[in-house]
Order: C-alpha cells, then sequence, then structure tokens
C-alpha cells in the first residue's frame, strides 16, 4: 500500500502525463484526451514511476479535485479538463447557473480587471459554482480573492459553456464586463 505523500506524487505525475506531456513516457493521447490503462501502467513504470492498477484506482476515486477519469470499461483513463495540448473533451454546450466564481491570487486582480479571464496555455477559462471551491483554488496560487461572474448574462450574450465530469465550468473567455469583485 502505497503512502498518502506517494499517491499525490503518483496524482501529480498522472497531471503531467494526461494534461501536459505524455510523451514524457512515450504515449500519445487520442483526440478525446483518453489513453488505454494497461499502457499508461505500463509505460510509467518502465519510467521508474511505480503504480499498478489498484493504485491508479484509489487515485481515481480518492482524487479530491476528481481529475481524472475511466472509461466505462476501466480500459482507458483520461484528465477531466485543464490539458494543454489540443484535446476535444466531447462535452456538450450547457447553460450556466446565474453566477460562478474564479479564484486567483491577488497578484492577478489587477491585470484580470484590466484584461478580463483568457484560457492563457488552457482550453478554457475554470469557473466554479461555489465559492468555497474557488477559495481553494486561488489558494494555490497565494493569497485568494474570488471574483462573480455574470455567466448566465454571458450565456444569454451567445457565449459557451461546459460543465467536465468533475464539476468545473468552463468558458473560452471571461470579458471583464461580466466580471464583479468579490474578495475573500
Amino acid at each position: 500500500m502505497k503512502t498518502e505523500k506517494e499517491i499525490n506524487n503518483l496524482s501529480k505525475f498522472l497531471s503531467l502525463i494526461l494534461r501536459h506531456k505524455p510523451e514524457t513516457i512515450g504515449i500519445e493521447l487520442d483526440e478525446n484526451g483518453w489513453v488505454n490503462t494497461n499502457l499508461l501502467l505500463e509505460k510509467s513504470n518502465q519510467y521508474n514511476h511505480k503504480i499498478d492498477f489498484e493504485t491508479l484506482k484509489i487515485i481515481v476515486e480518492t482524487n479530491n479535485k476528481n481529475r481524472f477519469s475511466f472509461s466505462d470499461n476501466f480500459e482507458k483513463i483520461r484528465a477531466n479538463q485543464g490539458h494543454s495540448l489540443n484535446i476535444e473533451l466531447g462535452y456538450l454546450p450547457t447553460k450556466p447557473p446565474r453566477i460562478l466564481y474564479h479564484g486567483t491570487a491577488e497578484r492577478n486582480v489587477n491585470s484580470i480587471l484590466l484584461h478580463g479571464l483568457d484560457k492563457r496555455n488552457r482550453h478554457h477559462v475554470h469557473l466554479s459554482q461555489n465559492i468555497e471551491t474557488a477559495i481553494n483554488v486561488g489558494k494555490r496560487h497565494g493569497k485568494p480573492f474570488v471574483f462573480k461572474i455574470l455567466s448566465e448574462k454571458m450565456y444569454n450574450d451567445e457565449f459557451e459553456f461546459f460543465v467536465s465530469e468533475n464539476g468545473v465550468w468552463l468558458t473560452e473567455k471571461v470579458p471583464t464586463i461580466y466580471i464583479l469583485e468579490k474578495s475573500c
């Protein structure tokens, strides 16, 4: 049985492989971000990241951000969002709630107020349905700051929204007119 620290390190490794750099262990993701589970395990072990199927299952089931999903038959695995690779996750456009939240570090506030939220090196801007999640996201990058996003107004103005398997709301960008300040 792996320790909590080992599980956490393997989860970070999987995030790197399944979201950004599959070539690190010599694998390719399909157009929807999936890779064969057995191949992932085989290549991970070849590159000295010791992981078996049971450990992989524990990571998928216990990751507090639900970053990963198995296909129905466990034959494939993928990251749910956050890719820097050209991946089409296949999420359908969905009407968002009236308000969503975006957590960031306080040092980013002025730039966001000037330029809005941009996906930068990701495929989408990530938004949360509840303020607690947004605060936790912001804490990962420094002193947290939360913005309220007028998501229903954006949707009515023809912006597309998607919701990932783990409940993260995704959109292409958030212009400043839809952003309200909401400190923590």
